[in-house]
């Protein structure tokens, strides 16, 4: 009865000891052994492990996920125009050196996160004054929002932190400003507008004047090539003409002389007042005296 009694307290006691001992870390979570108050070793792994019981030593943990923190209330910054906007972010970060980060909030995340907060909102500030609103809500957003992250992040590398992101989520401007900022941001575009249509417009009338040129001297290149096979077809005409009938220039004359008549009387409301003695009836009078011959 004792042997049971004691075997039994035995494993009670055992069982009581592994359990003050033994500590499991999963992948969600840094674990921090302390001895008798200070760090003895930090455990990033996850898996089973052991320590000494307390309180020669005990165990704290520290999340390794990604955190954010997202403030309740925006922050009221100027522009460089000296405009005032209403700015909601959040900040990305998480813990990559437990021992450090212990050492410099003592394992309070939401310290660490006050801290976090103040640095971003700093940051915000010194990276929006030097900006136009136009910055800010458009073409500048992201470099403004990397210039805050990494800005942030060189304060805070001593604590363990790191700064994962930093986002824009909202940029108004605050209520009071927002008609009258409007009504300019209106007219610039306006202006902007204005400006590409009338650049538009310039760029147009110089391609048609471009244009314009263009087929005045296609025309005139037309024309002279026209001009020259002309000449070229005249001459060879000519040449054609001169060869046919240098063997026999009285019938070339004869030839002549046809049509000139044909040209002459082609219309029969034409009235010709001519010397019938003039050469233009050479023929004529050579036909007709041939006839009365015969």
């Amino acid at each position: 009865m004792n042997r049971i009694i004691w075997t039994v307290l035995g494993v009670v006691i055992a069982t009581g000891l592994f359990r003050l001992c033994a500590f499991i870390v999963d992948q969600k979570h840094y674990a921090i052994v302390f001895e008798l108050g200070h760090i003895s070793r930090v455990i990033d792994k996850p898996g089973l492990n052991f320590k000494l019981p307390p309180p020669f030593q005990n165990v704290e943990y520290l999340d390794k996920r990604i955190l954010t923190i997202d403030p309740q209330s925006d922050d009221r910054v100027q522009t460089a125009e000296k405009k005032n906007l209403l700015i909601d972010s959040f900040v990305k970060w998480r813990i990559v050196d437990a021992h450090s980060f212990w050492v410099s909030f003592h394992g309070a995340e939401h310290d660490a996160e006050d801290r976090i907060t103040t640095l971003v909102r700093d940051a915000l500030n010194q990276a929006v004054n030097k900006r136009t609103v136009n910055d800010i809500t458009s073409r500048e957003r992201d470099k403004a929002m990397e210039e805050i992250r990494v800005a942030v992040q060189a304060r805070v590398k001593d604590f363990g932190v790191d700064i994962v992101d930093v986002r824009l989520k909202r940029v108004d401007f605050i209520p009071e400003a927002s008609e009258s900022v409007f009504h300019r941001m209106e007219s610039e575009r306006k202006q902007v507008a204005n400006k590409q249509r009338s650049d538009g417009a310039a760029d147009a009338e110089k391609i048609r004047a471009d244009a314009d040129r263009q087929r005045e001297v296609l025309l005139a290149e037309a024309y002279r090539d026209a001009q020259r096979i002309k000449g070229e077809g005249d001459a060879r005409a000519s040449a054609i003409y001169a060869q046919a009938f240098g063997a026999n220039p009285e019938f070339y004359a004869f030839y002549r002389s046809l049509d000139a008549y044909r040209q002459s009387f082609r219309s029969r409301s034409d009235t010709l007042m001519i010397d019938p003695s003039s050469e233009f009836f050479k023929y004529f009078k050579a036909q007709g005296g041939a006839a009365a011959g015969r």
